[in-house]
């Protein structure tokens, strides 16, 4: 059945100092659209605080009223995440739907998610929001519809969910929960192996909808064509909740793993962050960040501070990083290019994919060396391991055993150096 249209005005408070309040109620607005909501009216206050029990002050909901009946609008959306009572209280006061950002945000990732994991991080992160809210909830059943009773997705089970009382909800959390924790010890089975096997990991990190996926696309194409290995890539914010891990050889014979991960938005919901977590983790244990960013975003700057920000939060500020300046093509900017420690290029045509992979080369595979060494004959399984393990640029047989001119891993060598003879 196709989603019926929703016309909502949105609400912000600008506080003072506040410097990026425009760019927020400009995301709220591209938030609302990726939940098929129209925004046919904008109402800001400027205040010292925010309004505890109404969110605005009582001459701005007397102004809002106006506007929602002037623009024939349904929904009211705050740019921040409401308290219990300022839901209740807006909704009485306003007599129509009453949501928030972080409801907005929880309901995109609902209707992205297609793991069974991001499936049960988002179901967690639904249900730690909707607990504290109940009885506001309740009370306005009759004009909530959706997921939790408090989104727009008409998916059926939002009723069911609010009849749940309390405990049902808190034991509904621990059984989705002790199903999380297995996928999680999986996937940290998974992590442990790949640092056994010392494959460093490239980790591409940025804004939502800044090419994160076409970009990994990019590079697999660049790398493995053919090989059928492509992730999702759309044009919409969240594409991807689920983490893809692919693993890239380049042509020396050296390989580096490539993470694919959530996108990030200003104010990205703590239920949703601590339900992500393990997701998250992988950036973290990164030994390499590819900041991608969306050149052609006017707001680029703002969403270069908010992935940064989301970092921090995640412990992983410490961790290298380079810069995709992706979509280059949209912009009157030259590519594919190189400047310090950023490149423009653009995923969509495949160009700039040799020099972004020569610049991850450059930092992940610091520890590799080249030289010349002599093997003996009896020794003739290192030969082998060095033709997979390391880039052999020639090969020649002289009478005390195989002569490899080469490049590896400085570790390998310390590893064999009593079974070869270095020159």
């Amino acid at each position: 059945m196709e989603q019926q249209q929703s016309n909502a005005v949105i609400v912000g408070i600008q506080l003072q100092h506040q410097t990026d309040f425009a760019y927020s109620m400009e995301e709220l607005r591209n938030l609302a659209a990726a939940c098929q909501v129209e925004v046919v009216g904008e109402l800001i206050q400027k205040l010292e605080r925010i309004n505890p029990s109404h969110y605005i002050g009582s001459g701005k909901i007397e102004e809002l009223k106006s506007l929602l009946e002037a623009s024939d609008a349904s929904v009211v959306i705050c740019n921040d995440e409401l308290s219990p009572s300022q839901i209740r209280n807006l909704e009485a006061a306003l007599e129509c739907k009453v949501i928030d950002r972080t409801i907005l945000i929880l309901d995109i990732f609902a209707e992205r998610a297609q793991t069974r994991e991001a499936q049960l991080q988002v179901e967690v992160a639904q249900l730690q929001y909707m607990l504290p809210r109940l009885v506001g909830l309740r009370a306005s059943l009759g004009r909530q519809g959706g997921s939790g009773g408090a989104g727009f997705k008409n998916r059926g089970s939002g009723e069911t969910k609010l009849e749940l009382d309390r405990r049902k909800i808190e034991e509904r959390i621990t059984i989705l929960q002790a199903e999380l924790e297995k996928l999680v010890a999986r996937r940290q089975t998974q992590r442990k192996q790949r640092h056994k096997n010392e494959v460093p990991v490239v980790c591409l990190v940025g804004y939502t909808n800044a090419g994160k996926s076409s970009l990994m696309n990019a590079m697999i194409e660049a790398f493995h064509p053919g090989s059928g290995k492509q992730v999702l890539a759309k044009d919409m914010l969240f594409a991807t909740l689920e983490t893809s891990v692919r693993s890239i050889e380049l042509p020396d014979h050296k390989s580096f793993l490539l993470t694919d991960t959530v996108g990030f938005v200003s104010q990205l919901p703590h239920h949703l962050v601590k339900a992500f977590r393990s997701t998250l983790e992988e950036v973290a244990e990164a030994d390499l960040l590819v900041h991608v960013v969306d050149a052609s975003n006017p707001e680029l700057k703002q969403q270069i501070a908010v992935t940064e920000d989301t970092l921090r939060q995640l412990g992983a500020d410490h961790i290298p990083v380079v810069y995709a300046y992706n979509k280059a093509d949209l912009t009157d900017h030259e590519f594919p290019q190189i400047e310090e420690d950023r490149v423009y290029l653009s995923a969509i045509l495949g160009q700039g994919i040799d020099e972004l992979s020569a610049m991850i080369r450059e930092r992940i595979f610091q520890d590799y060396v080249q030289c010349e060494v002599i093997i003996p004959y009896d020794q003739g399984r290192l030969v082998a391991y060095f033709n997979e393990h390391g880039h052999v640029k020639s090969t020649s047989y002289e009478e005390n055993g195989t002569r490899l001119e080469l490049e590896c891993r400085a570790a390998d060598l310390e590893k064999y150096k009593d079974a070869l003879i270095r020159l």
